[in-house]
């Protein structure tokens, strides 16, 4: 029970009971109340800032998992990433090369990246810079990855083919020339035997006599007969063989022909017969490779039918004459 509170009172010398005005109960309440509310939530601050519960726990723990994922990817993918520039690297510099393809342009592989900002709804997230990053690894390999095996099928078409492609390259002598003898020019400057100036000689010539058999180097289609006996220009009666994979083969200053136009040829088929027609000073066959419509040396081709003893020893010969035929 509450104690009674007593006050003296000097006019009637008695005491006088004490009591408590109902504005001044209203205010000790409220103050009590307020301070009460304030302390609970200092506490409560206090008590969020120091200690978790599970589920702030539990959240920060997946958080931290996801960014342990997220940076054991980022690892991952830069791993895929270089054992992909190496398979890049021997179909470029192994495969394409082997079956004398051109390899995959740089801006065909990292075509489709850069430019517009394709990760922006990713960079208000936590550790944006590490999510975005990785985002962007992925999409970048998984580009590349795609025209890899798109280029591996390309490979594979070739390795399927390459049977046809070795027996298309002109990789014989157009005549038979095993003792080497025959050789007359080759590739390189050399001194006409008509204008008497020094101009460069495109092919490779072979001395032999009028109606010598001329064969086919490599299989192919015979798509140019033309030329004329009467005509002391140029190549005089010459015929041209397509034999696809970007080769063509010529051969001039012919006596005869034993082909025709758009006839399929196989190695080693006679296609004609050695002539001295056209701008020729002796009995000769002009031979010539063109690759992709360049003109290249032809002894770079004769590995079928040479051993590398014999190939240099043609090399030598071949060098060593300063006049051509033609």
């Amino acid at each position: 029970m509450a104690k009674k509170k007593y006050k003296f009172n000097p006019d009637n010398l008695s005491y006088e009971r004490v009591g408590i005005t109902f504005k001044e109960k209203t205010t000790k309440i409220l103050a009590y109340f307020s301070s009460s509310l304030a302390l609970a939530l200092i506490i409560a601050v206090v008590v969020l800032n120091t200690y978790e519960t599970p589920k702030t726990k539990a959240l920060k723990r997946e958080n931290q998992r996801l960014l342990t994922q997220y940076e054991l990817m980022s690892k991952d993918l830069d791993k895929i990433e270089n054992v992909l520039k190496e398979l890049q690297q021997r179909d470029d510099n192994i495969y394409r090369v082997i079956f004398e393809t051109e390899p995959i342009p740089s801006s065909v592989r990292k075509a489709g990246f850069g430019g517009s900002n394709n990760y922006s709804h990713l960079e208000n997230l936590d550790n944006s810079k590490l999510v975005v990053e990785t985002a962007r690894k992925l999409d970048i390999i998984s580009k590349e990855a795609y025209i890899q095996s798109k280029s591996y099928d390309e490979v594979l078409n070739l390795a399927l083919n390459k049977e046809k492609m070795l027996a298309s390259i002109p990789a014989i002598q157009p005549i038979s020339n095993k003792d080497l003898k025959k050789t007359a020019s080759g590739w390189g400057y050399r001194l006409h035997p008509i204008y008497k100036v020094r101009k460069f000689h495109y092919g490779m010539d072979f001395s032999a006599p009028i109606g010598t058999p001329v064969y086919a180097t490599g299989d192919g289609v015979v798509t140019t007969i033309k030329g004329s006996k009467r005509s002391r220009s140029g190549f005089g009666l010459e015929v041209v063989i397509d034999h696809g994979y970007g080769y063509e083969t010529l051969y001039g200053h012919l006596n005869s022909f034993n082909v025709k136009r758009g006839q399929k040829v196989k190695r080693g088929d006679i296609i004609a017969f050695v002539g001295n027609t056209g701008g020729s000073t002796a009995p000769h066959l002009h031979y010539e490779v063109h690759k992709n419509g360049k003109k290249v040396n032809p002894a770079y081709y004769y590995y079928k039918d040479l051993t590398p003893q014999e190939y240099d020893k043609m090399i030598a010969i071949s060098t060593n004459i300063g006049q051509s035929l033609d």
